[in-house]
């Protein structure tokens, strides 16, 4: 059969072999804690469930919904950004569109934008879809390295001018998945200058701006002075009301982008089906405190891994937000060989840090998402499989 040979580009290998060595070994009796893929296990806030439950009781919401979004929805999320993050104005019309989750958006926004040989900057490591979305516009991904030692922020200095003068688009991603680092206005105003500088579109996915820790609370880039001339801000219901499966959430921001986004989802897709946008408009104009309570229940689940792995020996820092930890290895060993030994020794799940790109060599990720007995099962199960006292490698 012949295929576009970008899909040579689109690769899930590590994460299909960590499924697939898990199935296999569940196949065999054995009793697996995946923490590999970040699919949040807690139930949405009970009214939003309600309001899914009774709008879908409706006949009225099974024909096409609204391809932008109802206004009513959009409505209600322009009004929670602006209580959200210190009064923020954006236009319900022109500067917000619904998606199908923000993986919706990062995957089809290049094709929007981007024309086959023009460069994205990306960080590296970074979630898949952000270069997938590239590749399927036949642009190219200029790696942007995120190092622990400049906090994973990228450097712009470092990059080459070369590939700056050809890039079209800068993706960004605070607080991030896989690397759970946080930015702050300093950094968003030299993004935004850099951008703006070299006429480059500035990405921003904020898909965990409410799973955060220790009363820490993320801005938007949107909140910088002048932010919407270059930018725009992906928001997700996926992770702030535990909503995934629902797929519903937004771009906010530039204008002209989001028309351009706009009118390629307009030949591809008729919305978001009805019924979850209704559930979605509970969930942005409700109460507010699940926010606090769901960050409260992934916080403990952050202490109890990485205060047991340090008692193991294990040193990690604690993640100010997402539901991720992104932990260096103890010792030299590649992290796919790591986490084949965990789910093998211990029967726990992780993904290698090199499925995010080159730069997350000898880390793993590791999602939070088992109830808090389960997380202290798996500090047992790795101090007693001995892995940790594996002997390096040469």
């Amino acid at each position: 059969m012949i295929r576009a040979k970008k899909l040579e580009y689109l690769t899930s290998s590590i994460f299909t072999e960590m499924a697939n060595h898990k199935h296999r070994l569940m196949a065999q009796g054995r009793d697996i804690i995946d923490l590999g893929i970040g699919s949040p296990d807690l139930p949405p806030p009970k009214h939003v469930m309600e309001a899914l439950q009774e709008s879908v009781m409706q006949g009225n919401v099974y024909g096409y919904a609204h391809q932008q979004g109802f206004p009513t929805l959009r409505q209600a999320f322009v009004e929670w950004f602006a209580k959200r993050f210190n009064g923020i104005e954006l236009d319900p019309m022109k500067e917000v569109l619904t998606l199908m989750g923000s993986q919706d958006g990062l995957a089809h926004l290049p094709l929007a934008l981007l024309d086959p040989g023009d460069v994205a900057l990306v960080p590296d490591p970074s979630y898949p879809v952000f270069a997938s979305g590239i590749h399927l516009a036949s642009a190219e991904v200029a790696p942007m390295p995120l190092l622990p030692e400049n906090g994973f922020l990228p450097d712009f200095s470092a990059l080459d001018p070369d590939v700056v003068k050809r890039a079209k688009m800068m993706i960004l991603n605070y607080p991030g998945n896989p690397v759970p680092a946080v930015a702050d206005a300093a950094f968003y105003q030299k993004a935004l200058d850099f951008c703006r500088e070299n006429e480059i579109v500035l990405v921003h996915d904020l898909a965990y701006s409410e799973l955060t820790f220790d009363d820490y609370r993320p801005m938007s880039i949107l909140e910088i002075p002048g932010a919407k001339d270059v930018a725009v801000e992906f928001h997700s219901l996926s992770k702030s009301y535990s909503m995934a499966g629902t797929r519903i959430g937004f771009i906010a921001g530039n204008a002209e982008a989001v028309e351009a986004l706009a009118r390629l989802k307009s030949n591809i897709d008729y919305g978001v089906f009805g019924s979850v946008q209704h559930a979605a408009t509970a969930a942005l104009s409700g109460d507010q405190s699940y926010t606090r309570e769901m960050s409260a229940v992934y916080q403990e689940r952050r202490d109890i891994l990485i205060d047991g792995l340090s008692a193991l020996g294990w040193q990690i820092d604690k993640p100010k937000a997402t539901m991720f930890i992104w932990a260096k290895l103890p010792f030299d060993m590649p992290s796919k060989e790591f986490a084949l030994r965990l789910v093998e020794q211990a029967g726990v799940v992780v993904i290698p840090g090199e499925a995010f790109g080159q730069y997350g060599h000898g880390y793993v990720r590791i999602a939070m998402v088992q109830p808090a007995e389960r997380l202290r099962e798996t500090v047992r199960r790795i101090a007693e499989s001995g892995i940790l006292n594996t002997k390096p490698i040469a």
